[in-house]
């Protein structure tokens, strides 16, 4: 990336998508009015620690199709604005526990990657609307989500869950639950409570 970039302190977005990045330097955290940043479709295998002093990143932060098998705290230390955040497609094992930061949030897509669990932290989530973690390792409905008050989708396609819950038919705000490709036999109860109230349940 031209150095000239980063002196462009007043942008508002920065598509750098499908560039063939493998790394980004710190002074991006320089761009303090971003509210749109795309880094998709890269190489990236880290990032940078300035990102997550970018306070005014309030749309979309995409960090899909890279290479990245961790995500640092620091990343989500300041972003308490941002509304959707994309992680699909890489690498990584574990989400850090500063997710629970981005209050904001209501659009989380985790799909393709390689988790079994997500931080307690996600339980913070309060305006969180869409959750995707389709193709991922899971083989128990995440704690962190019991209880959040406004999850209407939840992606769970592709996942060796072996049972689910009770109490994922007291999610009050569930409209859709995606088990395809879920090997759920015979289906459990909850299922039955949920398309009850009106829940649409793909199996």
């Amino acid at each position: 990336m031209p150095a000239s970039v980063w002196e462009m302190t007043g942008l508002e977005s920065l598509i750098l998508a499908d560039n063939g990045l493998t790394d980004l330097p710190e002074p991006i955290g320089a761009l303090m009015q971003l509210h749109t940043l795309d880094l998709g479709h890269n190489r990236l295998t880290d990032l940078p620690d300035s990102l997550g002093r970018l306070t005014a990143l309030s749309r979309y932060l995409y960090l899909h199709d890279n290479r990245l098998t961790f995500l640092k705290d620091s990343l989500f230390g300041g972003l308490t604005r941002l509304r959707y955040l994309n992680v699909s497609d890489n690498r990584l094992t574990t989400l850090p526990d500063t997710l629970g930061n981005l209050a904001a949030l209501e659009e989380l897509r985790a799909d393709g990657n390689q988790l079994e669990v997500l931080p307690a932290s996600c339980g913070a989530l309060t305006r969180l609307h869409e959750l995707h973690l389709r193709d991922n390792r899971f083989r128990e409905v995440p704690p962190s989500l019991r209880g959040l008050p406004r999850l209407a989708y939840l992606d769970l396609r592709g996942n060796p869950l072996a049972a689910l819950p009770d109490w994922m038919a007291e999610l009050p705000a569930l409209q859709k639950l995606d088990l395809r490709w879920v090997p759920l036999d015979p289906p459990p109860p909850c299922i039955a409570l949920l398309e009850a109230r009106g829940c649409r349940v793909l199996l």
